[in-house]
């Protein structure tokens, strides 16, 4: 299943009075967020893709929430902050911690046990209100791109609300607190305020998202600049005089602006920034447009019993499609449902959504009319979120330990001889459960990643760490790009046992070449300047030995190898010559095989003989360096395909370790076990 960026809806409201600082009701506005939700049900179910609904929702958060902040002051003279946000955990709290309960409960018994540890995670990240900052540290990160989305994932656009709730009270409180000082307005202060914060955000959201877009949709700071815009006008809206005829075009423009932003825009790759103002300034039109009476208007649909009932139900219903969708995608391993499929995933979502309403507002209502504190309404929101947060810590808990029995066990080389079992044909050694497990195997990384010694895909600095011997005999520069970096743990071992020391000096998805190279279908600039200053790094060190890819596997067939599926990269040759030149050997390692799908998850549900990958898929019949001419005298040459594949068969597991944790990566622990495999070879290559 495609990774998507789900929406969400407005976190801040179930069935909250639609009201502006004039206290005026607008009805229309239970309309929008109907639209705005169905949008993205729609548009995730059919469509795999996002619409710009969530958008609306936090134009709308920042409408109702600078409003009814507003009143409190004109009404007291001062911010309740008590009372707001114990309103707010009464309100919010109850349906989100029954969905994320609903979630806990589908990830033990729909999805693979390799998805569990993170799902579990961002549950947690999300009863606590800190998703959207988990996924933005994910989706910088190179190793976690083939991620799948979690049922749990939607919610980080809640935790940037969340974020904002703790925010606008206080900016509120300024503003009302320098306006009673000055003699001034306090909406003129606030006014001013949210005008900054608007410049301020949206100037650094179109930076960010130029800069680095993944990072950039789920920064807080990114979005701010969208409730910023919504508190504004619940400011000025009264003031607002516009024409009927002229307010009855805007409503329907604004409408369609907003049901077309998805079809016209991809909007999980452009936004937020400028390319956000589509929705928002959609929503505004609605919004300004207001209830005009006509028959022809847009409010008249947006003022319909049906769309009202949605809009009722709007919170719970964004909180379920998605678990549902997620849920529905696994059991019938589907990347995209049917038209019978995604129509049972709405209505499941609607059905489930009108309960939780009923369930935690007016269920919630009956049993606590009587208690009104703000301490009464805190404790019931946390009644329902801490066992959530208290079940997923333990069963985090719990599968942590599990892991810490299972790497006791693997620690014996007799039971987990991995590579080792090819020296005697794997007659030795006992079948056990495979290690490392599947829903452990995307943490078995080697120490660098742990260490933040991998440069990640954005950056250009060269980072350096040198492991081993703190007075080696022999300095060992492992250089290159993921597939360089995961020989590391085999080197550590090696230069444990020799004296020596190993240099990382490596970066997501950049090969060691001058040679222009591309990233997600992009010019990868950052790796070009990477590499310059790689270059300049190893004059100064001047290690023995550069320990680097000799070529590159493939399964695209229009890849950079000319769809022979391995090959040595253009540039290899150059940079081997320039090492030559700087008198510093070069062990050339053949890239090893990938499999085209995650084999980690694979054995999640399937025996490890069904998990296994084809050499040929991705590998040349020979080594392609075989053929190379040019070559300079320094570089040899190093291939330990045999030991990963038999014949044209690539196991999944050998000797009882897990070989790959997703497509093409090697585990840490499996590495490790071809330490002896290598080390013969490596001293042999440069005479040691």
């Amino acid at each position: 299943m495609a990774t998507l960026r789900p929406e969400r809806r407005s976190a801040g409201e179930t069935s909250a009075p639609t009201r502006v600082t004039g206290g005026r009701y607008r009805p229309e506005i239970q309309g929008l967020r109907a639209v705005s939700v169905l949008l993205v049900a729609v548009y995730h179910i059919w469509f795999g893709r996002v619409s710009g609904g969530v958008d609306v929702f936090l134009l709308l958060t920042g409408f109702l929430i600078t409003g009814s902040l507003l009143r409190t002051v004109e009404r007291r003279g001062a911010v309740a902050f008590g009372a707001f946000w114990a309103r707010l955990a009464k309100r919010l709290l109850p349906p989100a911690a029954v969905v994320l309960a609903g979630i806990l409960a589908a990830t033990w018994l729909v999805l693979p046990p390799d998805r569990w540890r993170e799902t579990i995670g961002e549950i947690i990240a999300s009863a606590l209100y800190y998703q959207n900052w988990q996924l933005s540290l994910n989706s910088v990160d190179y190793l976690a791109q083939n991620n799948v989305a979690s049922p749990a994932q939607h919610f980080w656009s809640l935790s940037i609300q969340g974020q904002f709730y703790l925010l606008c009270p206080v900016l509120v409180a300024l503003a009302a607190g320098l306006a009673a000082r000055r003699g001034w307005s306090p909406k003129r202060v606030l006014l001013g305020a949210l005008a900054a914060l608007f410049v301020v955000s949206l100037s650094y959201s179109v930076l960010v998202t130029e800069v680095n877009q993944q990072w950039a949709y789920f920064d807080t700071g990114a979005r701010l600049w969208e409730f910023a815009l919504g508190g504004a006008l619940a400011i000025v809206l009264d003031r607002l005089s516009v024409a009927r005829s002229l307010r009855i075009a805007m409503g329907w423009l604004g409408l369609a602006a907003l049901a077309s932003c998805g079809i016209l825009l991809q909007v999980s790759t452009v936004f937020p920034g400028y390319a956000a103002l589509w929705p928002t300034l959609a929503a505004v039109l609605v919004i300004v447009a207001g209830s005009t009476g006509s028959p022809f208007a847009v409010d008249r649909l947006l003022n319909c019993a049906p769309m009202h009932y949605i809009g009722n139900i709007s919170y719970a219903l964004y909180l379920w499609h998605w678990p549902i969708l997620v849920c529905y995608l696994t059991v019938t391993d589907r990347s995209v449902p049917s038209l019978v499929g995604g129509s049972a995933v709405l209505a499941v979502s609607i059905v489930l959504a009108a309960a939780t309403t009923w369930l935690t507002d007016n269920g919630l209502e009956r049993l606590t009319r009587t208690r009104t504190t703000p301490m009464w309404s805190l404790a019931v929101g946390l009644v329902f979120i801490l066992p959530v947060v208290t079940a997923g810590a333990g069963w985090s808990t719990y599968l942590a330990e599990q892991q810490r029995e299972r790497a006791e066990l693997a620690a014996d080389p007799t039971k987990y001889p991995g590579a080792a079992a090819g020296e005697n044909g794997g007659e030795n050694y006992p079948e056990l459960p495979v290690y490392p497990s599947p829903e452990e195997a995307a943490e078995d990384l080697p120490v660098t990643y742990e260490n933040e010694c991998n440069q990640g895909t954005t950056g250009t600095e060269v980072h350096t760490c040198e492991y081993g011997a703190d007075d080696p005999e022999r300095t060992i520069a492992l250089v290159g790009g993921s597939h360089a970096a995961h020989w590391f743990p085999a080197l550590e071992v090696i230069a444990e046992e020799n004296n020596w020391s190993v240099v990382n000096i490596t970066k997501g998805a950049c090969l060691f070449t001058e040679a222009p190279q591309t990233y997600k279908g992009e010019e990868y600039t950052a790796c070009a300047t990477w590499n310059q200053g790689v270059l300049e790094e190893l004059e100064r060190i001047r290690p023995d030995a550069v320990f680097t890819t000799a070529t590159s596997t493939s399964l695209d067939s229009e890849g950079q190898n000319g769809g022979d599926g391995e090959g040595v990269v253009e540039g290899y040759p150059e940079r081997w010559a320039e090492l030559d030149r700087l008198g510093i050997d070069v062990i050339a390692v053949r890239d090893t095989p990938r499999f085209g799908f995650d084999t980690a998850s694979c054995l999640a549900t399937k025996d490890a003989a069904e998990c296994g990958g084809q050499r040929g898929r991705s590998m040349a019949d020979e080594p392609p360096y075989e053929e190379l001419a040019g070559v300079p005298d320094n570089v040899a040459f190093i291939d330990l395909t045999d030991h990963l594949c038999e014949g044209d068969e690539c196991p999944a597991v050998i000797g009882n370790v897990l070989v790959y944790w997703d497509g093409s990566h090697m585990t840490a622990t499996f590495m490790r076990t071809m330490a002896p495999v290598l080390e013969p070879r490596l001293k042999d290559a440069v005479n040691w």
